[in-house]
């Protein structure tokens, strides 16, 4: 896993895209190293890509074998992944419709997508949208996996003030946080497989929304981190 996620900061985005080269070439299928594999979908090139890339690196130094893709490559490209995660950075235009349907755990944090995965309802600042400057949490599940053991209540998620991204989920899922101060904006949530989405829509395997930002990953304190990778397991099915 060392070669997939090199700390060479230069060439560890490249060596993760391989797999992505090999699908336009006719390899079908998530190519990369040894360990469960994970589809990171990216905007590549962006301005966020650094963050892209630390994240990428966190996730193999946690048991992923991590394939990062461009956001306009087909769902096809995920075969054989065990989890699927969706950077905010990608453009939700210019994302495949066919990740709705894809039978395979997904996790994002890309709050323009969440309507088109029928993790929301359509309107935009009403169903889903980004608060400006927030710093905190309310832990409303502790019990809950994704809780990652803290306590409920207020919770320190980001070192600074930053962009958060939040949903208003349908009625099968289970919220795990809201804003602070904002119980109707969910922050962390998670449909379980089968689960009523959006429109009637049942989920086709585990749905987790998270709150992250563009460059929100970079920027968590240590509780938002253990929620993140408590999201991540749980996703992945490992909780």
């Amino acid at each position: 896993m060392k070669d997939a996620v090199s700390i060479d900061r230069r060439g560890a985005l490249l060596r993760l895209a391989l797999p992505f080269a090999a699908g336009l070439a006719g390899t079908t299928g998530v190519q990369a190293g040894p360990g469960r594999k994970l589809v990171l979908l990216v905007q590549r090139g962006g301005p966020n890509a650094a963050v892209d890339e630390q994240l990428a690196q966190h996730l193999g130094t946690r048991g992923f074998a991590v394939a990062v893709l461009d956001q306009a490559v087909e769902p096809a490209e995920a075969a054989g992944a065990e989890l699927v995660v969706i950077s905010s950075t990608v453009a939700a235009k210019d994302v495949h419709p066919g990740w709705r349907q894809l039978p395979v755990p997904l996790l994002t944090w890309e709050n323009d997508l969440l309507d088109d995965l029928a993790m929301t309802g359509k309107r935009h600042d009403v169903d889903f949208g980004e608060a400006a400057k927030e710093r905190y949490l309310w832990l409303v599940n502790a019990p809950h996996p994704m809780a990652a053991g803290l306590p409920a209540g207020v919770t320190n998620v980001y070192q600074r003030q930053a962009g958060m991204s939040w949903g208003r989920p349908g009625l099968g899922a289970t919220t795990i946080a809201t804003l602070y101060g904002q119980p109707e904006k969910a922050a962390i949530f998670g449909y379980e497989k089968g689960a009523t989405m959006d429109y009637e829509s049942l989920a086709p395997a585990r749905r987790v929304m998270f709150f992250l930002g563009n460059d929100g990953f970079t920027n968590l304190a240590p509780a938002g981190r253990a929620l993140f990778d408590a999201a991540v397991d749980w996703a992945a099915g490992a909780r």
